[in-house]
C-alpha cells in the first residue's frame, strides 16, 4: 500500500510542479559588481552550478538559464559603458518577443546591480533602467556589498542613493536596496538586506508567479508560509465544496487527492524533494498505510467524534476543517525538515521525530472541527 501512495503522491507532485511555474528575473549590471554573489546567496548555489544558460538567439548576448521554478536572464560578453545600443536593442527585442508568450515565459522583474563602494554610477547605466522601465519591467536597483557598522550603512554607500534618488529613476521605493550577500570571515561582517529584496520583490510581480519565487528564494521563509498558508486555504475550499452535500464514509477517498495535492505544493514550495517529501509523508500520516476509502476513514478517525457523526456522513465542515488541520500539521513538517531538523545524528531522517511532530501538530487543531450533530442530540 505505501508503493500505491508514493505513486499517487508523485502524480500529484509532478502536477503541482506544472501548475506552478515560473518566476524570471533580469539581472544586471557591470561586470564584476557580485551579481553571481548575490544570486547564489538568494537563490541557492546549485543555481550557479548549473551554469549561465542558453543564448535566447543565435549572436545574442542575452542569456536564460532555467532552475525549476525560476528564470535567470543574464548578460554575456557585453558590458555598460560600451556596448549600451546593443544590450538596449537586444534587451527590448527580447521583453517585446515575450510579451507575446504566456506568463511564465515573460521576465517579471530586474535587479540592476552596482557596488556601492566603486562610487560611480554612469549615465549609460540610468538610460539602461529607463530601457526597461519603458518595457513595463519593474526595476530594483541593488546595492551590493554595502558594509554596515553599529546599523549605520557605509557613507559612501548613503551618498551614491542620495545621488540615484535625485536622478528620479523609474526605480522600485525610489532608491537602491542596500545588501551584503554573505557574512565576510574576516571583518565579521553579517549578510543582511536579502529578505527586503525579496519582499520587494514580491510587491512589483503578478500574483500568479508569487508561488514560483516563494519556491525559488531560499532566504525568506515568511514568504514560503504565506504561499502555503494560500494554498491550504484553496484546499480548505475545494474540500467544502466536495462535502456541501454530506458524503458517506465510503465516499471520503474523493477528499485524498485535494490532500494529496495539498502536500506536494508545500513540499515544493520549502525545496523538499520528492523522495524525501514521499518518506515525511509515509512517516507521518496513516495515508500512506492505505488506499481509497481506508485512506479516508483513517484520517478521520483522528476527528473526535467522527464515527457518530449523524448518518456516518461527512459534511463540509468537517471536510474543510480537517483539510485544514492536516495542511497546518504538514507545513510544520516541511518547514523543520527544510532546515534539517527532522533528521537523527546519522543524517537520516528519523521517522519518529516526524510522525509525533506531525500527530501534536494536527491534534492541536483537531479538536476544532465542528461536527454535524443527529437531529435531537443535545
Amino acid at each position: 500500500m505505501t508503493q500505491f501512495f508514493t505513486e499517487s503522491f508523485r502524480s500529484e507532485f509532478e502536477k503541482q510542479a506544472g501548475l506552478m511555474g515560473r518566476f524570471n528575473l533580469g539581472v544586471f549590471g557591470k561586470t564584476g559588481v557580485g551579481k553571481s554573489t548575490l544570486i547564489n546567496a538568494v537563490f541557492g548555489e546549485e543555481v550557479a552550478a548549473t551554469g549561465i544558460g542558453a543564448p535566447v538567439t543565435q549572436g545574442s548576448h542575452l542569456y536564460v538559464g532555467v532552475h525549476g521554478s525560476l528564470g535567470l536572464i543574464d548578460t554575456q560578453g557585453i558590458e555598460l559603458g560600451r556596448d549600451d545600443r546593443q544590450l538596449a536593442k537586444e534587451v527590448t527585442t527580447f521583453v517585446t518577443q515575450q510579451r507575446k508568450l504566456p506568463l511564465d515565459e515573460q521576465m517579471h522583474a530586474a535587479w540592476y546591480c552596482v557596488r556601492a563602494l566603486d562610487r560611480r554610477f554612469e549615465e549609460s547605466e540610468a538610460a539602461f533602467i529607463r530601457t526597461l522601465a519603458g518595457l513595463d519591467v519593474p526595476v530594483i536597483v541593488v546595492f551590493t556589498q554595502v558594509p554596515v557598522r553599529d546599523g549605520q550603512f557605509h557613507p559612501d554607500a548613503l551618498a551614491l542613493a542620495d545621488h540615484l534618488e535625485s536622478l528620479s529613476l523609474p526605480i522600485v521605493a525610489g532608491r537602491p536596496f542596500m545588501t551584503h550577500a554573505l557574512r565576510d570571515q574576516f571583518t565579521g561582517q553579517p549578510s543582511y538586506g536579502l529578505v527586503e529584496l525579496v519582499d520587494a520583490t514580491f510587491l512589483v510581480v503578478p500574483d500568479a508567479v508569487h508561488s514560483a519565487l516563494a519556491t525559488a528564494q531560499r532566504v525568506d521563509r515568511t514568504a514560503k508560509a504565506r504561499q502555503a498558508n494560500k494554498h491550504i486555504a484553496g484546499s480548505v475550499a475545494a474540500a467544502a465544496t466536495a462535502a456541501a452535500v454530506p458524503i458517506p464514509f465510503s465516499s471520503a477517498a474523493v477528499l485524498v487527492p485535494i490532500q494529496l495535492a495539498m502536500m506536494a505544493r508545500i513540499a515544493q514550495l520549502h525545496n523538499v524533494p520528492f523522495d524525501r517529501a514521499a518518506l515525511l509523508a509515509v512517516a507521518s500520516t496513516s495515508l500512506a498505510t492505505a488506499t481509497g476509502r481506508q485512506a479516508a476513514t483513517s484520517l478521520l478517525q483522528l476527528i473526535p467524534g467522527a464515527g457518530q457523526v449523524a448518518g456516518g456522513v461527512i459534511n463540509a465542515s468537517v471536510a474543510s476543517g480537517f483539510t485544514l488541520a492536516m495542511g497546518q500539521a504538514w507545513l510544520a513538517v516541511c518547514q523543520r525538515a527544510s532546515t534539517g531538523g527532522l533528521d537523527d545524528v546519522n543524517g537520516l531522517l528519523d521517522s519518529a521525530l516526524v510522525k509525533r511532530l506531525f500527530d501534536e501538530e494536527l491534534r492541536k487543531r483537531v479538536p476544532h472541527i465542528r461536527r454535524e450533530r443527529p437531529v435531537g442530540e443535545d
